[in-house]
């Protein structure tokens, strides 16, 4: 992930910073401190531990509550001095019980966009493989026309929907995103040329 004699620890007295986040939806958990012992044994274990400050020994993450914290990613900072650590949370983080360390204010994840991506990638393993009693497969054997109507056919219903003061509105709209995939799919455009295109119409260098 890292190579650890590339980090300089002399500047914060063989400490440095590691801040925890949630690799899954990037909320900041935390903030610990690690000298080289306690990085090396977070890369050995794949599972976080500082370098306590109050106790002064090296501290995993849930020793105690069984909270852990294993590790996704590693990065380091620009100037090598700084580590952030993507992490997947075996329970609340925060010793009061919340998620996060900082919880005094309500946090909204970040939605994960790149499941749209994985979502093409799956479509196109399906047109590649064409797996028997796959709805894809089924979309892909009836052609351009069949796609292309029930894009319409989405389209119509989301419009309905809409209309109707939003009842199954989002049923619909990720319908109508599915076959939009599909029928890209099909016509061979990947996902990322609409969004090159959408960031140059809105200025978006």
């Amino acid at each position: 992930m890292i190579d650890i004699d590339s980090l300089d620890f002399g500047k914060g007295g063989g400490l440095i910073p590691a801040i925890i986040q949630d690799a899954d939806d990037f909320q900041v958990l935390m903030l610990g401190y690690m000298n080289k012992e306690a990085l090396k044994k977070t890369l050995e274990e794949e599972r976080v531990t500082f370098f306590s400050r109050s106790k002064q020994r090296l501290w995993t993450k849930g020793e105690t509550s069984g909270n852990h914290l294993d590790v996704v990613d590693i990065q380091q900072d620009c100037d090598d001095d700084t580590l952030l650590l993507l992490a997947h949370p075996k329970g609340p983080t925060c010793h009061t019980g919340e998620q996060s360390c900082f919880h005094q204010k309500d946090f909204k994840p970040a939605k994960d966009l790149n499941f749209l991506s994985d979502l093409e990638e799956l479509i196109i393993s399906r047109k590649k493989e064409m797996p028997k009693n796959s709805y894809t497969t089924s979309l892909f054997n009836d052609g351009i026309d069949k796609i292309a109507q029930k894009v319409g056919e989405e389209a119509v219903e989301t419009i309905i929907e809409a209309k109707n003061k939003d009842h199954n509105l989002v049923d619909e709209v990720s319908d109508l995103t599915y076959h939009l995939l599909v029928l890209l799919v099909e016509k061979g455009v990947p996902l990322q040329r609409i969004v090159q295109n959408l960031e140059e119409r809105h200025g978006k260098k």
